[in-house]
């Protein structure tokens, strides 16, 4: 099979197929040219958001709240260790752990609480944490650079980084859905960024906001360029894509 790169006009046409049959089939076959042992595994994991105070206000997020609400929180590293052990009573192997954008935590309140997680669980238990937003917030209120605070970070025990605000990245998308958050270059250059790090990293795609179906393939294409790289230069690329639906929330915590 050849497997070459999936061009924008071709991805296109897959957007606007309604053989949703064919595409998972020739999706399979590239899975199957990729791992012809014909395994395909899981993990158990768990989100866990441990604030939602948030300085974004993006116009699909029912869950933040401003800096200083009533109804904003930040879970106690006693509440988390609970949620992380439930996890792993009930068979979970990870946690992903994530949350708003909050303008006062700097560098040393995550250092502690990764370590505290790994101090306490070590090797049982997998941390997923935090998103490119999250990590350029944490470099502009520490006064480091994005490059300090993932190396730092994962020193401290951070695992691999998920693809959360990701969103769509298309700009033109992004500004009208979420414009106080970081633009497509910015997300990209944190993923770049943990690869050359030694980080594995995760992507999403959320639709159903106010793309339009060509912005689809373009947030596809976006991500190629930086995940050839990767592999070229036998650095960790994106380990997996996940695709949700922009779903209306009134959850607060999980």
């Amino acid at each position: 099979m050849n497997l070459t790169r999936t061009t924008r006009e071709q991805a296109r046409d897959y957007f606007h197929s309604p053989d949703l049959i064919g595409v998972g089939m020739a999706a399979d076959q590239v899975r199957k040219a990729y791992h012809p042992e014909g395994v395909v595994s899981y993990i158990i994991d768990r989100n866990i958001n441990y604030t939602n105070f948030c300085t974004e206000y993006c116009t699909f997020c029912n869950f933040y709240r401003p800096m200083n609400s009533p109804e904003g929180y930040i879970l106690s590293n006693d509440t988390i260790f609970e949620k992380i052990q439930e996890t792993i009573d009930l068979g979970g192997t990870g946690v992903l752990m994530q949350g708003g954008l909050h303008s006062e935590l700097k560098i040393e309140w995550y250092e502690a609480l990764c370590r505290a997680i790994k101090d306490k669980f070590g090797d049982r238990i997998w941390l997923h944490f935090l998103s490119a937003p999250e990590i350029l917030n944490i470099a502009q209120i520490s006064g480091i650079t994005v490059r300090d605070t993932l190396a730092r970070l994962r020193d401290a025990g951070l695992q691999s980084i998920p693809g959360a605000g990701a969103e769509i990245l298309d700009d033109e998308v992004r500004h009208r859905i979420a414009r106080l958050k970081c633009n497509t270059e910015e997300w990209l250059d944190v993923h770049r960024t943990a690869h050359q790090l030694g980080i594995r990293t995760t992507a999403t795609m959320m639709f159903g906001t106010a793309a339009s179906p060509p912005s689809s393939p373009g947030a596809f294409s976006a991500k190629a360029p930086p995940s050839d790289a990767s592999l070229k230069k036998k650095l960790p690329p994106w380990s997996s894509l996940r695709c949700s639906p922009s779903v209306v929330s009134t959850s607060t915590t999980s």
